[in-house]
């Protein structure tokens, strides 16, 4: 038995573990024998509470909208104010639905999926999914992308995008919404955030940032009988100088809502844990939107209420509602906090000029496209490039052996793979919703479910994106073989393919081999491997009888390429991800040439799948946690390749690599520190969305000058890596995406600000600008830095 004195105990001890800096290892270790814990106060005090919730201020650029929400808040009735912070079924397709109030003006809310593209409805788009856009890691393509999609929510009456996603940050590799998000760096995964926020809420779609925070794995990130969610158990300097890294970005974006997540954090859970909503978000971040609950991830009335949610989806009837109303009659919430949910509520709705652009939320939502509904068109053919350029850029060449691409007119091409063409049980529209919601458009067959098939990958059929909530519900979707027989046509290339065989034979007179296959993923899952030996299997059988093998991976997360990588007549390997809906004519594209390879991995791919450590799977209950499933992040800030690069561990291709057509030099390494840049060792500026004002302050410039020395147009991503003193040997604090001519130069310029130099110190609590020698390395990869130099504090 647990005894009284243990749960003081272990409150304490887990409470000083995380403001130490140390992992949070206390609950695993405080107890002895095989006795499981039942009672979750044993975990009292492993989640320093933060309380009252602070107010939004209107601060910064909120200040207006938040004087025109104050005066409207003050003329509504207390049944007003907690109508507007919870979910109601207005029976349209939208995921949420806020109820309007006719009598003030306020015309409601229409809240859908995803941060890919509108989902459930017809007339959209698939965009490149996250894991595209982080492998692209082009800024402006990323705004753009931004700006289409919300272009779309608008047109369809959709005033939140559920996106973009920085929750997971990929710390388990098989995760199984990763795809979701753009990358496993919080720095890359930040930058791409801040700019897809701004170019969303440019069309004034609020976007809501997800899920709020470490929430990385879906095993067990809901409670079921007897069974409670997993807790990412995160000490204070981990979580601050990664989990938080990209929200930061994000509420300096300015995005207008962030969603709490499922899982417990430290042992309580995330849209009730004040140490996460009221003190790192609302008051070390200074966020003045709403926060608004994950689908279901709601688990308590009056904590959730006094941690700081604002929001509650999809319906608030369950723990608020009428239960609210009473809580505030009965003093057990005081109403000044309901006036806070509702002025944060309706600040955001000025905010993006909401009471202008949508007086009919879900006028294009149908609740089934199937039934006669008003038909609004979402797609803007001026968005057509964005779609191109960013499937394009997000495929990722890792191998090209002889020059195997581009195609040269090819006589004959054979292709092979299930992932060529379109899915069988794809309908013309989201007739299959519930298999679309669970799998995107891997929409397995019944019997491929059964068969166990789905364990790795999508074998009736192509993916452009994965599945669950975030995945898209497109009008148009080109798969690879119909590209590449139009293509082939407009040649005369005689294109020959076995889609369903096993263990094809190939024609004599062909010229390549092209073998197709992908690696799904999906919400709700975590993926059960890295590679499958169906794939594998298939592409040893092809280029065993063909000495010009291209193998096309559609992969939603890192892909183990081990099985074939090394054989000798597998020529050329493409790590394709998620393209959307252009999947296809991007690809024939970069085949034949006509558009270059330029993107880079977001991502570390191993040589086996052992290579990541205990970051490859989601952890499971065991011991004396059957009933309480506990995650601890004992690796801290050591993921991926800062993982890999610690433990002296050699990728197949390593963070930030990639192959192009031509090929690039970087030279002339310049540090400046900036002229009356402020050194000191703390922060002292005031609280702005997104920290400290002064975080953001630059303290030196680097530049490098970078040149096309190949024959043909591209781009390269010069990256600068950092070594902080005590930190990681690198961490990734700038990129970019210049495209240059043949022999064209450019000089690049990074800003390192106050931020990207700085460590969090446990003790202080605050942003600490450390004395002594930062390392500086800029190169094309993480493990290729031929620039390097150095910059001195003192």
């Amino acid at each position: 038995m647990v005894t009284t004195l243990q749960r003081i105990l272990s409150a304490l001890a887990g409470f000083a573990a995380w403001q130490s800096g140390m992992p949070n290892t206390v609950a695993a270790t405080a107890i002895t024998g095989n006795d499981p814990i039942t009672d979750d106060a044993y975990f009292y005090g492993q989640s320093p509470p933060v309380y009252p919730s602070p107010e939004v201020t209107g601060g910064s650029q909120w200040a207006a909208a938040y004087q025109k929400a104050k005066a409207l808040v003050a003329q509504m009735t207390l049944q007003e104010k907690v109508n507007i912070t919870g979910g109601t079924n207005l029976r349209t397709g939208c995921s949420g639905s806020i109820y309007p109030n006719k009598r003030l003006g306020f015309h409601g809310l229409c809240v859908s999926d995803a941060g890919n593209g509108l989902r459930n409805t017809d007339f959209v788009n698939a965009y490149p999914a996250g894991i595209h856009v982080g492998t692209s890691w082009n800024k402006d393509l990323a705004r753009r992308r931004g700006a289409a999609m919300g272009g779309e929510f608008r047109r369809k009456g959709v005033n939140v995008l559920l996106g973009p996603v920085v929750g997971p940050a990929w710390r388990v590799v098989r995760g199984g919404r990763n795809w979701e998000g753009f990358s496993v760096d919080p720095y890359l995964s930040g930058s791409l955030a801040a700019q897809t926020i701004e170019g969303v809420q440019s069309q004034g779609v609020q976007t809501s940032l997800k899920h709020f925070i470490a929430n990385e794995q879906e095993l067990n990130r809901n409670p079921s009988s007897g069974l409670e969610a997993v807790s990412s158990n995160v000490d204070d300097k981990t979580m601050h100088e990664v989990y938080l890294w990209p929200f930061q970005d994000g509420v300096r974006a300015g995005t207008g809502n962030i969603m709490c997540s499922y899982q417990r954090i430290n042992n309580s859970y995330g849209c009730a844990n004040s140490k996460t909503l009221n003190g790192l978000l609302k008051t070390e971040l200074g966020f003045q939107g709403f926060v608004m609950s994950d689908w279901g991830a709601q688990h308590a009335g009056v904590s959730t209420a006094l941690a700081g949610m604002d929001m509650v989806m999809p319906s608030g009837d369950s723990y608020w509602g009428d239960h609210l109303v009473q809580a505030v009659e009965n003093g057990s919430v005081p109403e000044s906090r309901v006036t806070d949910m509702a002025t944060r509520i309706m600040t955001t709705w000025f905010q993006f000029g909401q009471d202008i652009r949508f007086e009919k939320p879900g006028i294009g939502m149908p609740l089934d496209v199937r039934q006669p509904h008003v038909v609004i068109e979402g797609r803007d053919p001026s968005d057509r490039p964005v779609l191109l350029n960013g499937a394009i850029e997000g495929h990722v060449l890792v191998k090209n052996t002889n020059n195997a691409l581009p195609l040269r007119n090819p006589r004959m091409l054979s292709l092979f793979g299930y992932s060529a063409r379109s899915a069988d049980s794809l309908s013309p529209g989201p007739g299959e919703l519930i298999d679309i919601w669970r799998f995107g458009l891997t929409s397995l067959n019944l019997s491929d479910i059964a068969s166990g098939l789905h364990s790795y990958i999508a074998i009736n059929g192509s993916i452009m994106g994965g599945g669950g909530s975030g995945g898209g519900t497109p009008a148009v979707f080109v798969a690879p073989y119909d590209a590449i027989a139009m293509r082939a046509a407009q040649d005369d290339t005689a294109v020959f393919h076995d889609f369903g065989m096993p263990n094809p034979t190939v024609v004599p007179s062909t010229d390549t081999c092209i073998v197709f296959g992908n690696a799904w993923a999906s919400e709700g899952y975590d993926r059960p491997g890295l590679s499958d030996n169906f794939t594998d299997s298939l592409v040893k059988t092809v280029a065993n009888q063909c000495n010009k093998t291209v193998v096309v991976l559609h992969n939603a997360g890192p892909r183990i390429v081990d099985g074939f990588a090394d054989h000798p007549n597998v020529t050329a390997i493409i790590l394709a991800h998620l393209p959307g809906r252009d999947s296809g004519t991007s690809l024939v594209r970069l085949l034949y040439g006509e558009a270059n390879f330029s993107g880079k991995l977001s991502y570390t791919v191993a040589k086996d799948e052992s290579d990541y450590g205990h970051l490859l799977s989601p952890d499971e209950p065991n011991g004396n946690f059957q009933q309480f499933p506990q995650s601890n992040f004992t690796e801290g800030m050591y993921l991926d390749y800062k993982y890999f690069e610690r433990h002296n561990v050699i990728p197949r291709y390593e963070f930030g690599f990639g192959l192009s057509y031509t090929t690039f030099s970087l030279a002339n390494l310049v540090i400046r520190r900036v002229k009356g840049g402020k050194l000191g060792e703390w922060a002292e500026g005031g609280i702005i969305p997104g920290g400290q004002a002064d975080l953001f302050d630059k303290i030196a410039t680097v530049t490098v000058d970078v040149r096309n020395t190949g024959r043909i147009p591209g781009a390269e991503v010069p990256q600068l890596y950092v070594g902080i003193p005590g930190g990681p040997a690198k961490q990734l604090r700038g990129f970019d995406k210049p495209f240059l001519a043949p022999g064209a130069t450019v000089q690049v310029q990074f800003a390192l600000t106050r931020r990207d130099l700085s460590v969090w110190d446990t003790a202080a609590q605050k942003w600490r600008l450390q004395r002594g020698q930062y390392h500086i390395y800029v190169g094309p990869s993480s493990l290729d830095v031929p620039l390097k130099g150095s910059l001195t504090l003192r």
